[in-house]
């Protein structure tokens, strides 16, 4: 399964309907949360991977909890919250403030609700993550080129997909809802993470939500 079939699938609209009914946020606003923040929680970890004891850590963590069952059981995002916190936690270290501040001005969802919806998210990106590895036989020392793959991957799909939905949802949200009729904001988004922030995008918005958060890294 491609990072984008999670971000269009079952789960995501899942998990979005578990938190539009607790955070009383619209179900476009979090899968636009959720596309934004996937890619960006697998560049961190794609760069703490080039660590060994990280990759190790990862690996382990991988292993034990995150096994991909969340994929088939969405119900587990709003039980595993406290968990995704401390994803967050790790994942983003001293930039996790930054990080929520970003997200949470493009996305229009308050600061004091961007973090414990991520905190619902960081599960689904994790078991996404846990499952790829389980299905490629990728031990600690392949961690890197597996996320990078990932990374990859669904920036060809979203080259060539343009008309995909949520390019709608994203330019809807993401353009302060302005539909950015004829853009390709998914592809925009992977291109930043991809070019390590370097990458800026027409129209500030996207550009500044991940050049900021990665030209800082």
């Amino acid at each position: 399964m491609s990072l984008i079939d999670l971000l269009t699938g079952n789960t995501s609209n899942q998990v979005a309907e578990q938190a539009e009914n607790k955070f009383g946020i619209s179900r476009n606003q979090i899968i636009a949360l959720l596309a934004v923040a996937a890619p960006l929680v697998i560049s961190y970890l794609r760069n703490k991977s080039q660590d060994a004891n990280e990759a190790e850590a990862l690996n382990n963590a991988l292993d034990k909890d995150h096994d991909g069952s969340i994929l088939d059981d969405a119900s587990q995002a709003e039980a595993r919250q406290a968990e995704g916190g401390s994803i967050l936690d790790h994942v983003f270290g001293g930039q996790k403030s930054t990080v929520e501040n970003q997200l949470s001005q493009n996305t229009g969802i308050s600061i004091d609700k961007i973090g414990p919806i991520l905190a619902m998210l960081a599960p689904v990106i994790m078991g996404y993550i846990g499952k790829e590895k389980q299905q490629n036989n990728v031990g600690a020392g392949g961690l890197g080129d597996l996320l990078g793959g990932i990374l990859g991957n669904a920036s060809n799909q979203a080259q060539t997909q343009q008309s995909n939905p949520l390019n709608d949802i994203l330019g809807s949200v993401l353009g302060n809802g302005q539909s950015q009729a004829g853009g390709n904001p998914l592809n925009d988004i992977l291109g930043s993470v991809l070019g390590g922030g370097g990458q800026q995008q027409q129209g500030g918005g996207l550009g500044s939500i991940l050049g900021n958060i990665l030209g800082g890294k």
